[in-house]
């Protein structure tokens, strides 16, 4: 039975010669499995799984129309009868397990990394060091010709459909933008001229494949950064697009250069409404929204306030495959949120790597990490509910053993319940909901505020003990150290100690970049309201500039802060690739200064005295906040090797040094798969 509290999300959409059965689309994603070997069957397993979980349709990730359009090299692309045995694999699995899928065409254009790539003009990527040259106009015809013959291909191999990617940069958005198009062709000069190649493809390629085949176009809604389209161009191109024979629009949102956050964990859940409605307002045709929509709530609010009729995911696919019918049975409490960190997905991506999820270890690994139940159940211990703690609990009793969860705080989540405090990181908090909303579904018999001794577990007679006991914070050797003016990163973040105007951080990792947001964030009630957040990064809500960009607003920062190191690295080298350069930005926009290679000598009265370049300095402070590391709390686990008792300890008690909670969860999931 459809849950009533998502009647548009379940609404089925017509498409007059095939109907879709939900709202709730999968978005297209670069996720690299050619790297991980069997990539036709990979990829045939990653989507089937997405269509059991009762998604209407899935998009691939992007096929260039020739070698010469892929995204890097040994990616994928479609161009070739020899292929189309192969490719069918992947909609066949889809079509068993009761979906529909189509297939993105994507030509990278001056994005890709190849030895020779290509673009409407000579114009450079910031991006992408490698030259790049004008097609000739011999050339722009033969690539649409390409573009045909791989919708038509795609078609041949049993796709329900093409996704033409026209957004984020890639060649089509470049021959849009009059300042990445300097052509003196009929491809270039005027906006109409500009326009003409993706609506040339749509034309081509909706009269070769015929009328019954879903034809998708994914719109550039906002390019953000000053060169771009306004939106009544944008306008005209959807109502040219939708002339030209496409089924639906999907948007896309800021293009790769952009200096703007478009999907990291500081933008608010669906914060790009406003770009989607507008498309929507200017044709006939399905439009669907994108970016940061990861639970049915913010879907369902986006289809009934007219804003979009469709909703596509993306990494909230890679989080929890069955998104879709857990919503629609009525479990959404069970659905594993996409918290919006990056990492194990665009970071994966952009140091070489094949994407996965740090909530959901099993993303694109489908082939690789086994969910049969275990031949020989047993009794097992796990102590700390932290993230791996959690991991490897729910991963045992989904596996078929009896578990018992020790806890010894009032709440589960770990090092969680500090990043959820953090602006922009209260998703954290998503995904602490769904391990107890699933760990009570399995079973697990959670005993809270309990510490057992090692002698405890002995004599329960305990098959195995996994211990994730966390870390403590480092307290460095300063004299002055035991000032009441000096506090560690828990005590500033769950606020048992006032923190005051003028802050010194000692320590400028992950934890330290985090306390420096906490501490000058002006946003006292989160989350972050959409028009706040536009405003901050400077976003044209009406979208009458080009690009859709205006004047920053910039709010007081709440703190005086500075932030030092002993290293004389960079600070915040440890953040992620794709959401660090958003985090140093911000700082600096309140006026944060990082001190690097600092020798501590003392605390005092006048604040905390340093040795710089073998000057001394004093940086005057109301409030010191401790986060120089943290130390693996690991006690019971030693405990417990001198009982003999079988253990094995994970996440931070095993290492913490660069705390991460993808390490812990994937450790939790692997070591309890291997009981």
């Amino acid at each position: 039975m459809t849950n009533p509290s998502y009647p548009h999300l379940f609404e089925p959409l017509d498409l007059g010669f095939t109907t879709l059965k939900n709202r709730i689309f999968m978005a297209s994603m670069h996720v690299r499995f050619e790297l991980l070997g069997n990539r036709v069957e990979r990829a045939a397993e990653f989507y089937a799984e997405r269509a059991r979980g009762g998604t209407a349709l899935i998009v691939t990730g992007g096929y260039g129309p020739n070698p010469q359009g892929v995204i890097e090299a040994g990616a994928d692309y479609l161009n070739s009868d020899d292929q189309v045995t192969e490719e069918s694999k992947i909609p066949a699995a889809v079509h068993e397990a009761g979906g529909k899928i189509a297939l993105q065409i994507l030509h990278a254009g001056r994005y890709a990394k190849v030895d020779d790539p290509v673009g409407a003009s000579s114009i450079p990527s910031p991006i992408n060091p490698r030259k790049v040259r004008a097609l000739t106009t011999d050339e722009v015809e033969k690539t649409i010709v390409d573009y045909v013959n791989c919708a038509a291909l795609a078609k041949q191999a049993g796709y329900d459909g093409v996704e033409i990617m026209g957004s984020e940069g890639y060649l089509i958005s470049t021959f849009c933008a009059e300042s990445t198009n300097d052509r003196s062709d009929k491809w270039g000069g005027n906006f109409k001229n500009r326009i003409r190649f993706p609506v040339e493809i749509v034309r081509r390629v909706r009269e070769r494949v015929g009328p019954n085949f879903i034809m998708l176009y994914r719109i550039s809604a906002l390019d953000l950064f000053e060169g771009g389209l306004t939106g009544d161009e944008t306008a005209v191109l959807a109502q040219e697009i939708e002339k030209a024979g496409a089924d639906i629009l999907t948007t896309g949102i800021g293009w790769h250069e952009s200096r703007i956050p478009t999907i990291a964990h500081m933008v608010p859940r669906g914060g790009w409404r406003h770009a989607a409605r507008r498309i929507k307002e200017s044709v006939s045709i399905p439009v669907a929204a994108t970016n940061r929509i990861n639970t049915p709530e913010t879907g369902e609010a986006l289809l009934n306030n007219g804003d979009a009729d469709i909703v596509a995911l993306g990494r909230q696919m890679l989080a929890d495959p069955a998104f879709a019918r857990k919503a629609e049975t009525g479990r959404g409490d069970a659905i594993n949120t996409c918290i919006g960190c990056n990492q194990a997905c665009l970071d994966y991506i952009f140091s070489d790597r094949a994407s996965t999820c740090l909530v959901n270890p099993f993303a694109g690994r489908e082939l690789d990490i086994s969910r049969q139940k275990s031949k020989l159940p047993k009794n097992i211990a796990v102590v700390g509910a932290g993230p791996a703690g959690m991991s490897a609990a729910l991963t045992a009793a989904e596996s078929g053993h009896t578990v018992t969860l020790y806890e010894g705080s009032a709440e589960l989540g770990g090092q969680f319940n500090l990043a959820k405090r953090i602006p922009g990181k209260e998703d954290f908090d998503e995904t602490i909901r769904y391990f107890k909303t699933r760990l009570t579904e399995e079973g697990v018999n959670i005993q809270m505020m309990t510490r057992p001794a090692a002698a405890e577990l002995k004599a329960a007679d305990y098959e195995h003990v996994v211990i994730a006991t966390g870390v403590l914070p480092r307290n460095p050797d300063i004299p002055g150290a035991d000032r009441e003016n000096v506090i560690n990163y828990v005590d500033a973040l769950l606020g048992r100690k006032p923190v005051g105007q003028k802050v010194a951080i000692i320590g400028s990792g992950g934890i330290g970049f985090d306390v420096a947001e906490f501490v000058t964030s002006p946003h006292r009630h989160l989350p972050v309201p959409i028009d706040d957040f536009l405003a901050h990064w400077g976003i044209d809500k009406t979208h009458t500039s080009a690009g859709g960009m205006s004047t920053p607003t910039r709010e007081a920062p709440a703190r005086d802060v500075t932030m030092l190191q002993r290293t004389d690295a960079r600070p915040g080298k440890s953040l992620g690739l794709t959401t660090g350069w958003v985090v140093r930005s911000e700082l600096k926009s309140r006026g944060v200064r990082n001190i690097t290679g600092a020798t501590y000598e003392r605390i005092d009265d006048d604040g905390l005295h340093i040795i710089v370049g073998g000057e001394q300095k004093v940086i005057p402070a109301d409030t010191i906040i401790i986060c120089a590391g943290q130390e693996p709390e690991n006690s019971l686990y030693k405990e417990l090797s001198g009982e003999g008792v079988t253990a094995t300890v994970i996440g931070g008690a095993e290492k913490s040094a660069d705390l991460d909670a993808l390490r812990a969860i994937r450790q939790g999931t692997e070591v309890a798969l291997a009981i």
